[in-house]
């Protein structure tokens, strides 16, 4: 498995985590928000021009600056499993990516 299939699985986990957490209305839609903020940062990083690799390199450093977005936002309900709001945040923004396949 390359490095942008082996983070791809990794950011299709957190999407179902994300998923699974729809049940509980306050929460899923505090970790939307987290991760629309995350997505955010990712796309000033990033830009609108990019491959599966390049966000597989954003991804390498992504939990330390996206925890430093999230606390400069004052995000509510800091996630207790941020893994979950930056794989769900690059899961979402990997569609846009030049060579994404489904």
């Amino acid at each position: 498995m390359s490095a942008p299939e082996h983070v791809r699985h990794e950011w299709e986990e957190s999407a179902r985590r994300l998923e699974a957490a729809a049940s509980d209305r306050s929460v899923y839609r505090a970790l939307l928000e987290q991760v629309e903020t995350v997505t955010d940062e990712l796309r000033k990083r990033v830009g609108q021009t990019y491959s599966l690799a390049d966000l597989a390199g954003a991804y390498l450093d992504a939990e330390r600056w996206a925890a430093q977005t999230l606390a400069e936002d004052d995000a509510p309900r800091w996630p207790q499993n941020l893994a979950t709001v930056v794989g769900a945040a690059f899961h979402r923004y990997a569609r846009g990516a030049l060579d994404y396949e489904p």
